[in-house]
């Protein structure tokens, strides 16, 4: 469970890297992620996405196919992670 904090805190502090060395468009994934451009931008800045959001942007960023888990097991995951860091 430690690795996955430690992952999630990564991904977390590095999202700005993360997107922009992403091969997908900034617009692309702010379009697709629904949230309003300058909330997004915020979020970035302050890197303060929720894990459903960082979730939706991994799906874009990273396409890759989660073999045994669903979208809401890996969100009650990720929530999991948090309330245990916390």
């Amino acid at each position: 469970m430690i690795a996955e904090i430690q992952k999630y805190i990564e991904i977390q502090n590095n999202i700005d890297e993360i997107l922009k060395n992403s091969p997908v468009k900034l617009s692309f994934i702010i379009e697709r992620s629904g949230i309003k451009k300058p909330t997004f931008f915020k979020k970035l800045k302050d890197k303060r996405f929720t894990p459903e959001e960082l979730l939706i942007i991994a799906q874009y960023v990273d396409p890759k196919i989660w073999s045994n888990e669903t979208k809401k097991e890996v969100v009650e995951s990720l929530h999991k992670t948090i309330e245990n860091f916390k």
